[in-house]
């Protein structure tokens, strides 16, 4: 059974930082990209980055050269390193997913606020 479990969500002020990571088990993604989306209260579930099998990575323009999403296909985990927080802009919960074939698979998410 597939599971992916994040954490490192959390509490920060404006400006601060915080690293998620993101474990997956009963099977391997090293070959398959992952990614990381949020969804703040209201909105829309948003993709944030992605990352490939190789290490080539995207990101939403509103986190360009904040956010660094890496991956260690070792321990079949995928990692997002949050800097500069905004209140407004990074507030949501955060999910990983990644796509094999016709199945995507979600983690349960972890809160990230961020105050002012």
């Amino acid at each position: 059974q597939v599971q992916l479990v994040e954490s490192g969500g959390g509490l920060v002020q404006a400006g601060g930082s915080l690293r998620l990571s993101c474990a997956a088990s009963g099977s391997s993604f090293s070959r398959n990209v992952m990614s990381w989306y949020r969804q703040a209260p209201g909105k829309q579930r948003e993709l944030v980055a992605s990352i490939t099998s190789g290490g080539s990575a995207n990101y939403a323009d509103s986190v360009k050269g904040r956010f660094t999403i890496s991956r260690d296909n070792a321990k079949n985990t995928v990692y997002l390193q949050m800097n500069s927080l905004k209140p407004a802009d990074d507030t949501a919960v955060y999910y990983c997913s990644v796509i094999r074939g016709m199945d995507r698979f979600w983690g349960q998410g972890t809160q990230v606020t961020v105050s002012s």
